[in-house]
């Protein structure tokens, strides 16, 4: 058995580099590596671009590096909820790539199972498919988009054990799981971390085979990004 843990996050980021090309896993602030992140800025490697389905708020998540202006290129789906995102886009000091959610899902699942590209009906007939090979089948019109290609990729699971193999908790079981395997490295923050064998087969959401490393992260905010509550009568 090869064990895949590593002593923290300073060992995890390791070979981590200017104008690396990174995919972070979560759903809004939902299952992000928070301690990735906050590594990230404290490296203050730049240039990046960051593969992720938003890109974070103004104070937390990807908002950080946004802020030190460590990302280059954002490829998101959502990206609604950051005025410093905005600002940086409408004045051309970001470059932003806005990707259907399936489509986003799909690239990075088609990483993972080793396909270059693949057919989808997502964007025919707008500025999405743009430049890119389109292609009918029965009668419906589909797009050629090609697989993501990163460097690491980095995302956060509720526990996981030894080996590398993954439980997520809740919805954060959004884009973590298939961008595991998607980079040439994948690395895993877990809030809990046991040994090879402790947890059940039936309950292991992604295996470990994926995972290159893993590490116990501490101190997860869990932040609930709009928080709506009933006037009282």
């Amino acid at each position: 058995m090869i064990l895949k843990t590593v002593a923290n996050v300073e060992e995890a980021l390791k070979g981590v580099h200017n104008g690396m090309t990174l995919m972070l896993g979560g759903f809004g602030l939902c299952g992000i590596p928070e301690n990735t992140i906050t590594e990230l800025v404290k490296m203050g490697v730049k240039d990046l671009t960051c593969i992720s389905n938003n890109a974070g708020v103004d104070d937390f998540g990807l908002g950080l590096l946004l802020h030190k202006k460590q990302i280059k290129k954002m490829i998101s789906s959502y990206v609604g909820e950051n005025d410093e995102f905005e600002r940086q886009m409408l004045n051309g000091e970001l470059e932003v790539e806005l990707t259907p959610q399936g489509t986003l899902a799909e690239k990075c699942r088609a990483a993972q199972a080793g396909f270059p590209a693949f057919y989808t009906p997502a964007g025919y007939g707008t500025e999405v498919a743009d430049g890119k090979e389109t292609r009918e089948f029965n009668g419906k019109m589909y797009v050629l988009e090609e697989a993501f290609k990163a460097d690491f990729a980095f995302v956060k699971a509720w526990k996981g054990d030894e080996a590398g193999n993954l439980i997520f908790k809740g919805t954060a079981r959004n884009f973590n799981p298939v961008m595991c395997g998607a980079a040439k490295i994948t690395v895993a923050e877990v809030e809990e971390l046991v040994p090879a064998g402790e947890l059940d087969p039936n309950q292991v959401h992604v295996p470990g085979i994926f995972v290159q490393r893993i590490f116990k992260g501490s101190n997860y905010e869990k932040r609930i990004e709009q928080l709506t509550v009933r006037k009282r009568d």
